[in-house]
């Protein structure tokens, strides 16, 4: 691959909240590991959530710029669980990156970002959502339904998902067990709960590639092979195979060239990019290379290559602006 072409699909916008920014953090999360982990990495002091913010995205975007591949980002917000009449439920809501967020950073830096909003389908103004997200300029719109705590193959929410087909809006999920934040019930990162949604014309992206999450217990292997046969509007990411309890999926799919046409670029930014996939695989060359490589976005690239991982950018599936014609 040549040129600083891609799109990185599946990259998280943190923040903590500061004024009405519309962001939230449970006191458990903050306590917990991968929270704190954050905090270190990036050198972020939560006592002055506005300067954290900013030190945030602004790492973000040197080590964006920096990269040799990756042009744009895809800044993905994070929306909270709900109860059964569609109101937010604060008590069971551990993280919260609000849309007008997402957008905001997003219009504020058009080169390097778009906009990734979440939208639970439980809430009680989703559709009303989609469009006015659609109407802000949204590329796609990711949930986590461990954490939301909603069902993706519930029938009440085919009218959810028939509008992001009506707007052209890529549904991203995750799949497969969630560790970083609470999850009552981890069943409902089965990809085929995503079955409806494709039925109904979404594009649908499978995060993680559909891989389980579970060192090498990969049971969604059959799933992710049925719907890369059955649905042309079927995708799924490539963000965190590097990590040891992904990897198997990354070596599988090494080995089916025929389905790398589903495979988008995503690196799960912030999380690290591990290269002991490569260890015993790719030529001792390669993997000096891929050692001394610090950026995460370059690494991922670097290490899928070294393994003849294909994949393709998300702005293959964009829709592509239209030249004005001169009179």
């Amino acid at each position: 691959m040549t040129g600083k072409t891609l799109i990185d699909c599946h990259v998280h916008l943190a923040a903590l909240p500061d004024g009405d920014n519309g962001c939230y953090i449970s006191p458990k999360m903050l306590k917990s590991p991968l929270f704190r982990f954050l905090l270190w990495k990036h050198q972020l002091n939560p006592d002055t959530p506005c300067e954290a913010n900013k030190k945030y995205i602004s790492d973000l975007l040197d080590e964006l710029r920096l990269s040799h591949y990756v042009n744009k980002s895809v800044l993905l917000g994070m929306d909270g669980a709900y109860d059964h009449m569609g109101r937010l439920d604060r008590a069971h809501t551990d993280f919260l990156i609000g849309n007008d967020y997402v957008l905001k950073t997003a219009q504020a830096h058009p080169d390097e970002f778009l906009a990734g909003v979440s939208i639970n389908p439980q809430r009680q103004d989703a559709i009303e959502e989609v469009h006015r997200c659609a109407d802000a300029g949204a590329t796609l719109v990711k949930v986590l339904p461990n954490a939301q705590q909603f069902n993706p193959s519930d029938p009440r929410y085919k009218a959810f998902y028939r509008a992001l087909a009506e707007r052209k809006l890529p549904f991203l999920s995750h799949v497969g067990y969630e560790f970083s934040l609470i999850g009552k019930d981890q069943s409902v990162g089965d990809p085929d709960r995503l079955r409806l949604a494709l039925d109904e014309g979404v594009t649908v992206i499978a995060a993680h590639a559909c891989s389980y999450g579970l060192m090498l217990y990969e049971k969604f292997i059959p799933t992710f092979h049925e719907f890369a046969k059955r649905y042309p509007n079927f995708y799924a990411d490539i963000s965190a195979l590097t990590l040891p309890n992904r990897m198997r999926m990354l070596l599988h799919l090494r080995h089916y060239p025929e389905i790398h046409e589903r495979l988008l670029f995503g690196t799960d930014y912030p999380l690290s990019v591990f290269h002991i996939a490569a260890w015993g695989r790719v030529a001792f060359g390669t993997l000096r290379k891929i050692i001394r490589t610090k950026n995460r976005f370059d690494r991922q690239v670097e290490v899928c290559h070294g393994l003849k991982l294909s994949f393709r950018s998300l702005g293959d599936l964009l829709p592509q602006p239209t030249a004005k014609t001169m009179p």
